[in-house]
């Protein structure tokens, strides 16, 4: 779960600590208060983008941190050893996020630089935010498709029908490629074996890169070597007065010291032994110096040779290897369309053999959706009921599709709010009101498969209110059983229903404008209950109000 979140100068927030526990956790604030801010600060957190507006007047840098307790890190820990950062400590994930007025913001992972890529990664597994806008989701079909595909756990036929349904792609893009009208076939054949001609004509090999290049400069400085080479072997071993003969000489003395001095012995082969080394330097320059040549001719060549390699590099490259590449590729490309029709008859029947396999790796999948469709359906029924919908229907439909990557099904997500009406697809006939509840009916159905461990609820509960509104309040506080739950309400019936309320306010003080987030409990709880329910100037009622509420949801577990 979210232990703890941090949040420094963000828009209004100059300084904010707040420690959330476990179940639902409701946070409360008039509007404009703040609480936008927040949900910011988290998106920031889990990988969203920084924008350097959000920073604080007057502050350069802006910081967000979060601590995870996680259960099972697992997850979370593959992640992290992939990218090479440290792993969760006893289940801790501590995560930082800085925007810079620079624009060179930071994110890291257990104090670990990372890509906000990568937070992305980990935040999908951490957190869910649910914001008053998405519930625009559950009305397109392929976000019902995902929706059946997680409560049904089709993860795994999906994955192997999508596996046929890509290798079937790249057979048909192959006899595209391959088909075409025959004009243009003989031009693309004329082009690749100019390329094919270019390239295999000048008969490349890896020593034409760096060799050729030391090659020309020994050559093109041939005369200037054999000099400097020439005046080293004389210094070393040929030359009069060459280190050689001054060491030999030292050597002598050194034998006769040795008789009056006996660690003089020593000395001595330390003294041969550099004048061996010496001789061998010497051989070795002298055997160098005998490769080079100083043939006009053969700089000739090799400029030539270097002028080919780059004009080959510039038109394929950039690098010698991609000029390999370009004609290995080429090549089979060229070979491919000389013997196109045996090729095309060879695609055709691997073409028939993936449609098939194809067609049973869909059937498998939709054998699984069809299956879990009607449970799905049942179970979202069951959690309208408590929502208010006592006589509502909801239904499940697949409907066939052509091929493609999600499978050969679409999903349709029917509705009946009354008794008497028929079903209709979801999108034709519900409100914002009914389709926020129905998002959280699919919410709290699908948090039992969902090992996501942290949901956030941004006013799920707009355009609703009264018993409704307890309804919702009950309903988030039965998924809280099993995740933290994370919700900003203007409903006083959802708040009165959390295990933890926030209160998030604002004052000006010197001219600026400040925002806090604090803990309430009991007197001050009531009063913040009693100011939704009836604005800013609460009174012996409506505290009454508040009070009764909160004692009618303590200990209510949905």
């Amino acid at each position: 779960m979210l232990r703890h979140f941090r949040v420094q100068n963000l828009a209004i927030v100059e300084e904010a600590h707040v420690a959330f526990g476990e179940g639902l956790n409701v946070i409360t604030g008039e509007t404009g208060a703040g609480k936008s801010v927040l949900i910011g600060a988290l998106d920031l957190i889990l990988g969203g983008r920084a924008d350097k507006t959000l920073l604080r007047s007057g502050a350069s840098e802006a910081l967000v941190e979060a601590t995870f307790e996680l259960a099972n890190p697992v997850d979370v820990d593959a992640v992290l050893s992939e990218a090479g950062l440290p792993v969760c400590e006893d289940g801790t994930l501590i995560v930082r996020r800085t925007v810079s007025a620079a624009g060179a913001g930071r994110c890291l992972l257990n104090d670990a630089p990372t890509t906000a890529q990568t937070l992305r990664k980990i935040g999908d597994l951490l957190v869910d935010i649910h914001g008053p806008y998405d519930h625009q989701s559950l009305l397109d079909p392929a976000f019902q498709l995902e929706l059946l595909d997680a409560f049904g756990r089709c993860q795994n036929p999906r994955d192997a029908y999508q596996e046929r349904y890509r290798a079937l792609q790249v057979l048909e893009q192959r006899r595209a490629e391959l088909s075409g009208d025959s004009a243009d076939v003989a031009e693309e054949i004329d082009r690749l074996r100019f390329i094919v001609d270019e390239i295999g004509n000048a008969k490349l090999t890896p020593a034409d890169d760096e060799d050729l290049v030391q090659e020309h400069a020994a050559a093109a400085n041939a005369e200037a070597i054999l000099k400097a080479g020439s005046a080293l072997t004389e210094a070393l071993t040929d030359g009069e007065g060459a280190a050689f003969d001054s060491l030999a000489a030292v050597q002598q003395r050194l034998a006769e010291l040795a008789r009056l001095l006996p660690e003089a012995a020593a000395w001595q082969k330390e003294a041969q032994s550099a004048a061996v080394q010496i001789q061998e330097l010497s051989r070795t320059i002298a055997d160098r110096l005998a490769r080079i040549e100083t043939d006009s001719g053969r700089l000739k060549d090799l400029e030539q040779r270097m002028a080919l390699v780059q004009k080959l590099k510039r038109k394929y490259g950039p690098a010698l290897a991609d000029v390999l590449a370009t004609l290995e590729r080429q090549r089979t490309r060229l070979d491919d369309l000389l013997t196109r029709g045996e090729r095309l008859e060879r695609l055709d029947r691997e073409i028939a053999a993936a449609q098939k396999q194809m067609t049973a790796k869909a059937a498998v999948l939709s054998q699984a959706r069809q299956a879990a469709s009607g449970k799905l359906a049942q179970a979202i029924t069951r959690e309208l009921r408590d929502l208010g919908f006592l006589k509502a229907g909801f239904g499940v439909d697949l409907l066939p599709c052509p091929p493609r990557a999600s499978g050969v099904d679409e999903a349709q997500f029917g509705f009946a709010p009354n008794p008497g009406e028929p079903m209709r697809p979801l999108r034709a006939i519900a409100s914002s009101g009914e389709i926020s509840r129905v998002m959280l009916a699919v919410k709290a159905v699908l948090a039992r498969h969902d090992r996501i461990p942290v949901l956030v609820f941004d006013e799920i509960d707009a355009n609703i209110g009264g018993e409704v509104g307890r309804a919702v309040g009950g309903k988030l506080r039965g998924v809280a059983e099993s995740h933290q739950v994370l919700c900003i309400t203007h409903l006083p019936q959802v708040a009165a229903c959390g295990q933890r309320h926030f209160v998030v306010g604002k004052e000006v003080r010197g001219g600026r404008t400040f925002a806090s987030i604090l803990p309430v409990e009991k007197t001050a709880r009531a009063e913040e209950i009693a100011r939704m329910l009836g604005g800013k100037d609460s009174t012996a009622v409506t505290l009454a109000h508040a009070r009764a509420l909160l004692e009618s949801c303590a200990g209510c577990p949905a």
